[in-house]
């Protein structure tokens, strides 16, 4: 497929480019943008290639990375966790030469630029604001990892990806990002499935952990600073519970387990939701992960979000003072604890002393407060996370690092909306999942998955079927079809190797119109990650290669041929690979990854060829798409209206791409 289009599109450049005179006039290509003296130290490089230059989006990648662990001698310090190892010549591209992410190119003592504005939508203040990092243009940010006893699916992948399009935008703003994630590699479900089969925590973890980061590697998602392990910084955990013992916050059970007490920690279930406490009977916290909580007055994807969690109510809530507290630290109970999962760390006290918190493991809540601290600080810039970790989970973070340490945990809060099979939110515990390996088993599924997350608005849920897929499919299969045309386009437009234009106006109306979408596509990821109006102008400038190519096309036999712009085509080129730095969709999907043998498909539906819909049906869809998100309906209704006028339905899917078919 990808050599048949490779072909078809350079002979049609080629028939192009024959058919003219060459011009005795030469232009230089139009210089690179200028770029920043403060770059990004990120461990994979945003926008790997600027040229593009395989046609085969699948093909091996250029520069191989690979994920190796380290492990520190310094245990009180460096923990271990993964590192991106790479074998590229470039130590800048080395993980191991980041520190903190900044790393100046410039020997000028002058500082780096500002970075632009940025508005994001802080779910602690309910508001959409400006977004203010304590030390601009440095950015701290913690996200919430896998729980590492099964293959991630679909939905998990939804909430990576939001914070690769957040760091994306962030950095192309101007913004340098320190990104930690965790890696829970201790909990109850961990625990069943080692005792299941037999195998060690270890063993089993390290599994998914791998499997965890082929899958990161296949979508293109630029990897974090660091993925600490849970099990890995268990003092650092018992240090918490020290400090927030110290503080009357935490308490010891007779049973010899661990709780945070809700009752003194004023504003506790108000902070990214409204909830009104209330006296409830022993047991009802299983419905509440602890907190011993009715909602009230939720919005609806809150509301739903909280009822649909995965929350940590257990055999140890009879142990607690008050219903609404929750466990920081399980005491090791033969009954349900292994050997191998279980500690007995020693806190070095103030006074010189030390203290045993007792032989148990860490709560759900715990290890991201820890490692927060440890990594990034008492107050962070940004956290992010699926809008079902909003509470119990975000919120007793905010609890706990705020009790211990006094300080405001977090200044900004993102949360993403939930991948949907039907009306339902995809998710282990009702059996609606997918993996990324089957429900992508393909490099083109894997691309087109990435597309139809990374061009939809974060916040909303997202249905997730196959002609959604099939649609993002027929999306990149254009957009690779414009970039392998303007490539021959442009080779075969070089004279003598000099790196000259032998055609094209460089103040054509082409330039002039690309300037316009790139502006505009800038406006829209500042503006809370506007995703579909910025591929909504990443399509407008297609559509302009596009009518470039068909302008030179129409001229008849014997005609004289107006010359390609070429000049023109260079600016759509270098708009593309500007807004890839955001999307991430022009790249090589990892040849040795393997998916499962048979594709399943959702909700019964077979996968459509997006191709039969004609590009200008596309257009217009696009551009729905885009005056939907900016909330101009009387336009969106006049789009749908020529949609239907030339022969197609489109069906709008709540957080999703719509779906377009034939009437």
């Amino acid at each position: 497929m990808t050599m048949k289009l490779s072909i078809a599109a350079t002979s049609f450049v080629a028939i192009l480019l024959s058919r003219r005179q060459a011009s005795s006039d030469a232009f230089s290509l139009p210089p690179a943008p200028v770029t920043s003296s403060c770059r990004i130290c990120l461990p994979v490089v945003v926008n790997p290639s600027s040229s593009w230059a395989s046609p085969s989006p699948s093909a091996a990648s250029s520069t191989s990375h690979r994920w190796r662990r380290r492990r520190s001698s310094n245990k009180t310090f460096h923990s271990s966790f993964f590192v991106l190892d790479s074998s590229s010549s470039s130590s800048s591209d080395n993980y191991e030469s980041i520190g903190n992410g900044v790393e100046s190119t410039s020997t000028s003592s002058s500082p780096p630029p500002m970075p632009r504005p940025l508005f994001l939508y802080n779910s602690l203040t309910r508001t959409k604001t400006p977004f203010a990092p304590l030390n601009p243009p440095h950015v701290t940010m913690y996200t919430c990892g896998p729980t590492v006893y099964d293959s991630a699916h679909v939905g998990n992948f939804r909430a990576f990806l939001t914070y690769d399009i957040l760091k994306r935008v962030l950095s192309y703003l101007g913004y340098s990002v320190d990104h930690v994630c965790n890696l829970t590699d201790v909990d109850d479900k961990i625990i069943r499935k080692c005792t299941l089969e037999n195998t060690s925590l270890q063993e089993l973890t390290l599994r998914y952990e791998n499997q965890f980061f082929d899958d990161l590697e296949a979508l293109n998602i630029v990897k974090a600073r660091a993925y600490p392990r849970a099990t890995e910084h268990i003092d650092e955990m018992a240090r918490l519970i020290i400090d927030l013992e110290k503080q009357g916050l935490a308490y010891h059970s007779e049973e010899g387990s661990w709780y945070f007490s809700v009752s003194k920690k004023e504003g506790y279930g108000t902070r990214l939701v409204n909830l009104e406490p209330e006296q409830l009977k022993k047991g009802a916290s299983v419905m509440t992960g602890g907190g011993g909580v009715v909602m009230r007055g939720l919005d609806d994807t809150t509301a739903a979000a909280t009822a649909a969690a995965e929350l940590d109510a257990d055999e140890y809530d009879a142990e607690k003072d008050g219903v609404r507290d929750f466990c920081l630290w399980k005491a090791y109970k033969p009954q349900f604890d292994r050997d191998d999962a279980t500690w007995d760390p020693i806190v070095e006290l103030d006074d010189g002393n030390v203290k045993s918190i007792g032989r148990g493991r860490p709560g759900w809540h715990l290890e991201c407060s820890a490692m927060a601290r440890k990594y990034l600080g008492i107050t962070i810039d940004l956290h992010a996370g699926g809008v079902d970790l909003k509470f119990p989970h975000h919120e007793n973070e905010i609890a706990q690092s705020e009790g211990a340490n006094g300080e405001p945990f977090c200044n900004c809060w993102i949360h993403n909306g939930f991948v949907n099979i039907g009306d339902e939110k995809m998710s282990k515990s009702k059996g609606n999942f997918f993996t990324l390996r089957t429900a992508c088993p393909t490099p083109d599924d894997v691309r087109a998955y990435r597309y139809l997350v990374v061009s939809s608005q974060y916040r909303n849920p997202l249905s997730f079927t196959d002609a959604a897929l099939g649609a993002a499919k027929g999306a990149l299969k254009r957009l690779d079809k414009v970039k392998v045309m303007i490539g021959e386009a442009l080779s075969m437009g070089v004279v003598d190797g000099d790196a000259t234009v032998a055609n094209g106006d460089a103040n054509s109306n082409l330039v002039t119109a690309v300037e316009t979408a790139l502006a505009n596509f800038e406006v829209a990821i500042a503006d809370d990650l506007s995703m579909p109006r910025a591929a909504a102008s990443l399509f407008s400038i297609v559509k302009l290669a596009e009518t470039e190519f068909k302008r030179v096309a129409k001229a008849d036999e014997g005609d004289v041929v107006p010359p390609l712009d070429l000049v023109g085509l260079a600016s759509v080129q270098r708009a593309l690979d500007e807004m890839d730095r955001v999307f991430g969709i022009f790249y090589n999907v990892p040849s040795e990854r393997k998916g499962e043998d048979d594709r399943q498909i959702v909700n019964g539906e077979s996968e459509v060829d997006a191709s039969i819909i004609p590009e200008e049906v596309m257009d217009l869809v696009n551009q729905r798409s885009a005056a939907k998100d900016a909330k101009d309906w009387e336009l969106a209704d006049s789009l749908r209206s020529k949609i239907t006028a030339l022969g197609f339905s489109v069906k709008d899917v709540k957080g999703g791409a719509p779906e377009v078919s034939k009437v």
